[in-house]
Order: C-alpha cells, then structure tokens, then sequence
C-alpha cells in the first residue's frame, strides 16, 4: 500500500493564512511532512492555481522573486502529474461518476494518477473515497 498523500491547493493557500493560525499551523505541517518525507504530491493543476492566487488574490500578494522561490523550493519537488490526455480523460470518468466538478476531478485523477491513497482537500467532502483514494479535511 501506498502512503503517497496528494495536496490540493488549499492546503498551500491555507499556508499563508493571517486569520486563522490554526489552520496555518496544520497547512505548514503538511507542507514539511510532504517535503521532509518525500511523500507528497501535486500536480500542474495546484502549481498554476496556487500561483495564481499567491500573486494575485493573497492580501499581500507574492512579489514575482518570491513566487519563484517558492516555485522552486515547494511546488517544483512536490509537482510530479502533469496534463495529459489520459487524466483529462479519467477526470471525465470521475466527474460523471462521483458527481464533481470537472476541476475537483483532475484533482481527485491526478491523485489517483500518483496512487496517492490520501487527498487533502477542503473542497471535497471529508471521507468521500474514490477507488481507493480517501479525501480528508485536514482543517476540521
């Protein structure tokens, strides 16, 4: 059994979370174990959403050095599913099946992809499992 953990984009926006040090705590933990352990996973998908956001929609958002230094030391070892037409076409499968978005699906395909048995997501419901892959809300 695999003990790869999959990361949406939340658990790296939450990282950055100046309201609740909490869930702050709780991302940056997840963030050190995927990194220290080499267990974690992303996808293009988390790189371009997160990127997005952190230079954009963050309160204060991250200058151009400092997203690519966090490209460099956090996304990039971490980012290993990248667009192709077989996850697009598994994302299809599960957004029919599972009822979800087709965006929650590339996450959720591209999990599945890495054989991830761990999504960490509060966007997906908590305890939903996808052939073989459980979601949790690592925030509640």
């Amino acid at each position: 059994m695999s003990d790869k953990s999959f990361l949406d984009t939340g658990v790296f926006v939450r990282s950055f979370d100046r309201i609740d040090p909490g869930k702050r705590d709780v991302a940056r933990n997840l963030l050190s174990d995927a990194l220290g352990n080499g267990t974690g996973i992303i996808s293009y998908q988390v790189v371009q959403e997160f990127l997005s956001l952190g230079t954009r929609k963050f309160v204060i958002p991250l200058s151009a050095a400092d997203a690519q230094r966090y490209l460099e030391v956090v996304l990039e070892p971490l980012c290993e599913v990248y667009a192709s037409p077989e996850l697009f076409h598994q994302a299809l499968e599960i957004a029919d099946a599972w009822r979800l978005s087709f965006s929650d699906s590339l996450i959720v395909a591209a999990a599945l992809q890495s054989d991830c048995v761990l999504l960490y997501s509060e966007d997906l419901q908590d305890g939903l499992k996808v052939r073989g892959l459980t979601v949790r809300n690592p925030f509640i």
